[in-house]
């Protein structure tokens, strides 16, 4: 009797399940088979529900093998077999970053990031994302970053500070800079970000509750399979009424950061309140504080204004674009700068021509080598290196150079369908041999004293570059990245001599997700972690 009952309960919802996952595969063969875009070649699917996405993974270099074997426009898999076009072409990517209304950041990936960080400015498109941005651009201007800059020093001092104490004098000692960068940038995005401390450089241990919450959603061992579970809920809907592994620590994670979230809000509202009717910015002029400032401001319609839970999750969004993608960008500069001593010098014999310890944002900009290390960096690792959009219509993608089909066909533009993703390869095209001449891929920022004319072409919002996008949808923070990077190599290099602690080769890049690139060792897993010999730099006191 109650075998009967349970087998007509469970004999519709098993039959439901199958209609509809018949119904997505028959959508999705049909898409398949109707393609204009077939004729693009490609690598084999690896597998029917990973697709090419688990080579990706772990492998970083892997679209660049592709990219020798089937040139600069293939075809791969994504998660689920899901078909998304690579494209390595300027005038391409050009054309998608000025259509953002038919090319958008794909659902999957929206509906992913909301489950982290909630409506904040990373999981909104088109109107939601113009109107976060407008309040949120006073906080990222060049007034804002300039005074923020005192807080990026001092905090580069406090952690040049705790180097120091690991050294014995007159020797070295081996730090792995990776992790420490990690903690100095962590403890700067939560003093400048949302007036908070995390308390990671401090060496008593103690840490703060938020930055458990965030260590466990974005740095656990498993973090990168919920997230792979949270594609898959994002990608098949019906898998939301389902538990997933990572599902409750989420949930309870999201919980928990909403109510510190909450309290961070009300506090700062409290302040701005207090402070209503002064002409100064008073003490709080961390970016959370000039939101609400701007959210409040009678310039901006009652309808445009951000709600609370909006605000509240702006400051997820802030952690997980921010720390890190800085500490990993400090980190590959520390690296090449161990690998090429004399850019190492040169550098340092620079920065010492500074006469200030605390130099504000337009001392640290007026250093031209010091701009070249900085932009052959984020040239040679971006720390971003992949984007992804989803063709919102169908629409047709010009393309700067024919693709030449396998029978020898030129195809001068693509058709493109509505639904198709497009892979864009940001480290690919800012490696670009064809852009930058034969050593692109190597670390030279002599090359910034004059740079290629056909660099000229490449769409970008700094330094003809990719790095930080392009368009609406580039990065907003990238003053305040860029700032925060010189002031933690200002300080180091004045201060200290890096050398290799591991043989030439073995600092590979690994990948957090498919979006961040952060240096690790070969063979030894994917965390990132990054050993130096350093020894403090003779005649220098710290």
């Amino acid at each position: 009797m109650l075998l009967s009952l349970l087998f007509q309960i469970l004999l519709p919802i098993l039959l439901t399940l199958l209609c509809y996952g018949l119904y997505h595969a028959v959508q999705f063969v049909y898409a398949e088979l109707t393609s204009p875009l077939h004729f693009i070649d490609g690598p084999k699917n690896a597998s029917l529900l990973a697709g090419n996405f688990g080579e990706i993974l772990a492998n970083p270099r892997k679209t660049s093998e592709w990219r020798r074997e089937f040139g600069r426009i293939f075809r791969f898999k994504g998660l689920f077999s899901v078909t998304e076009l690579h494209v390595c072409d300027v005038k391409a990517i050009d054309h998608l970053v000025s259509h953002p209304a038919v090319y958008q950041r794909p659902p999957v990936i929206l509906a992913s990031t909301a489950k982290v960080v909630g409506h904040g400015i990373l999981s909104v498109t088109s109107d939601e994302h113009k109107r976060q941005r407008r309040i949120l651009n006073p906080a990222f201007g060049v007034s804002q970053v300039r005074m923020l800059t005192e807080t990026f020093v001092e905090k580069s001092v406090q952690l040049r500070d705790i180097w120091d104490h690991q050294i014995t004098p007159g020797e070295s000692a081996i730090i792995d800079v990776s992790l420490w960068l990690r903690k100095m940038t962590l403890d700067v995005i939560g003093s400048a970000g949302f007036n908070y401390e995390f308390n990671a450089l401090n060496e008593e241990g103690r840490t703060s509750e938020l930055n458990q919450v965030f260590t466990q959603l974005f740095h656990s061992p498993n973090s990168e399979r919920y997230n792979a579970f949270r594609l898959a809920q994002a990608r098949i809907p019906i898998l939301r009424f389902f538990p997933v592994p990572g599902g409750r620590m989420l949930r309870n994670a999201r919980m928990k950061m909403q109510s510190i979230g909450r309290r961070i809000v009300a506090e700062s509202l409290e302040a701005l309140r207090a402070a209503e009717g002064s002409k100064s910015l008073g003490a709080k002029r961390d970016l959370l504080s000039v939101l609400l400032r701007a959210n409040v401001s009678p310039v901006v319609p009652e309808s445009q204004r951000m709600t609370e839970e909006e605000a509240i999750a702006q400051i997820p969004s802030f952690f997980l674009a921010g720390q890190e993608t800085t500490s990993s960008a400090v980190s590959w500069a520390l690296h090449r700068l161990c690998l090429n001593p004399d850019v190492q010098a040169k550098l340092r014999d620079e920065l010492l021509t500074m006469s200030t310890d605390n130099p504000t944002m337009e001392e640290l900009n007026s250093l031209p080598y010091l701009e070249s290390v900085v932009r052959e960096t984020m040239r040679v690792h971006s720390p971003v290196p992949a984007l992804q959009r989803m063709a919102m219509d169908d629409d047709v993608l010009p393309l700067a150079k024919p693709y030449i089909d396998k029978d020898g066909k030129e195809h001068y533009s693509l058709p493109i369908p509505q639904g198709q993703t497009i892979h864009i390869p940001i480290l690919a095209i800012n490696t670009d041999k064809e852009i930058w001449g034969d050593d692109a891929e190597e670390f030279r920022p002599d090359r910034w004293e004059k740079i290629p004319e056909a660099a000229n072409s490449v769409p970008g919002v700094w330094a003809h570059l990719l790095t930080f996008f392009a368009g609406p949808h580039n990065c907003i923070g990238f003053r305040f990245s860029l700032v925060e990077i010189k002031a933690l190599l200002f300080v180091l290099i004045r201060a200290f001599e890096f050398e290799p602690a591991l043989p030439q080769g073995d600092v590979i890049p690994s990948a957090v997700g498919i979006t961040v690139s952060r240096p690790t060792i070969a063979g030894k897993g994917r965390a990132s972690t990054l050993p130096m010999i350093v020894k403090r730099f003779e005649g220098v006191e710290c």
